[in-house]
This record gives C-alpha cells, sequence and structure tokens, in this order.
C-alpha cells in the first residue's frame, strides 16, 4: 500500500499546484486491495506526504487510527460502492468550475470528455459538505457521470486510475474557464 498512499500524495499535491484545491479544500482517494487510501481531513492538499495518507477499509474501518480521514469519506466510500469501474476520486474546489456551481450555471461538455451523450454536466442538488445527504445523493447520480458539479460547492471527478480522475479534473476546469472566458466576450 506504500505505492498506493504515494500515489495519493503526489497527486494531491500536483492537484493544488494546478490550483484546483486552494487552502485545505478537496480530497483524493484510491481504492486497492479492498482498502481505499484518502487524504486526511483539515489539511492542505500542498502538504500531504504518503505517511499522513489514511487507509480505510471499504466497509468505512480507519485504520489509520492516528489521523483522521478527509470529512467527505462517506462520499468516497459511496462511489465505490456504485462503481465497480471506479478505482480514484479527486473532489476538488477549482475556481471557474465551482464558480459555475455557486452560481447554480452549467459548464456545457466540450471534446475531451470521451462521448458526450448530455449537452452538459451533472449538477447535483446542494447538500452540506461531509454529510451523508451528500454521499447519498451522489452515490445515486455517479452511477451515470464520470464528473458531478455540486451546487454550491464544487466538483467530482472518478476514474479508472488516479492519473486519469485528475486529468479529469484539469479539463473540466479549463473548459469552466474557457466557457467563462466566452461568456465575458460575448457581452
Amino acid at each position: 500500500m506504500y505505492q498506493t498512499k504515494k500515489k495519493v500524495a503526489e497527486s494531491s499535491q500536483h492537484i493544488y499546484q494546478q490550483g484546483l484545491a486552494p487552502g485545505k479544500s478537496g480530497n483524493v482517494s484510491v481504492r486497492k486491495d479492498g482498502y481505499v487510501a484518502i487524504t486526511p481531513t483539515r489539511t492542505s492538499l500542498r502538504d500531504i506526504e504518503s505517511e499522513s495518507v489514511v487507509l480505510v477499509g471499504v466497509d468505512g474501518t480507519i485504520l489509520s487510527k492516528e489521523i483522521i480521514p478527509s470529512s467527505e469519506l462517506e462520499l468516497h466510500l459511496s462511489i465505490y460502492r456504485e462503481r465497480d469501474d471506479v478505482d480514484a476520486v479527486v473532489h476538488t474546489h477549482s475556481p471557474y468550475a465551482t464558480g459555475f456551481a455557486l452560481a447554480g450555471k452549467k459548464i456545457y461538455r466540450l471534446e475531451g470528455f470521451g462521448t458526450i451523450n448530455k449537452s452538459h454536466l451533472e449538477m447535483v442538488d446542494y447538500a452540506t459538505p461531509g454529510s451523508t445527504k451528500l454521499a447519498q445523493i451522489i452515490g445515486e447520480k455517479i452511477k451515470t457521470e464520470d464528473v458531478l458539479l455540486l451546487e454550491g460547492h464544487g466538483v467530482v471527478c472518478v476514474g479508472p486510475s488516479l492519473d486519469e480522475a485528475v486529468l479529469l479534473a484539469e479539463w473540466v476546469e479549463k473548459c469552466a474557464e474557457s466557457l467563462f472566458v466566452a461568456h465575458l466576450l460575448k457581452k
């Protein structure tokens, strides 16, 4: 599991450096061999080291007793329960995409998201961050989506690998930025 924890730490630092999770926002996890490696709570992704990544059983049993997992642990576990094809979850508060989520505006699907079967990314109704209600909403909506905008909150991206989930989070932010600029230029 050391390599998995190391990958979570490296990806977390990358997400922070890309401006996708400022301050102490955002969380990252990977599922492997019946365990979930997840970032700790109240810690900047900038500061994540492999030693600070928390191991949790897929049933929610916290195995790293000295470190508290992300307050969004339940959200991550709900995704893993619903999607056998997903082994990584990235939750960001990237500025442009989160701006769309705060304004309740749609982010249209641009090329690069794979098959376009909807005109826009799915946005889920607001629920308190870290709540069971949010985890339930995400668990239901993630069945058919790889990206969810969380109204008034941020973005969740999933993938078969952490690299894929991170690339998707980067792409969502760049699309939101492009749409924002296009909106300004139309005025």
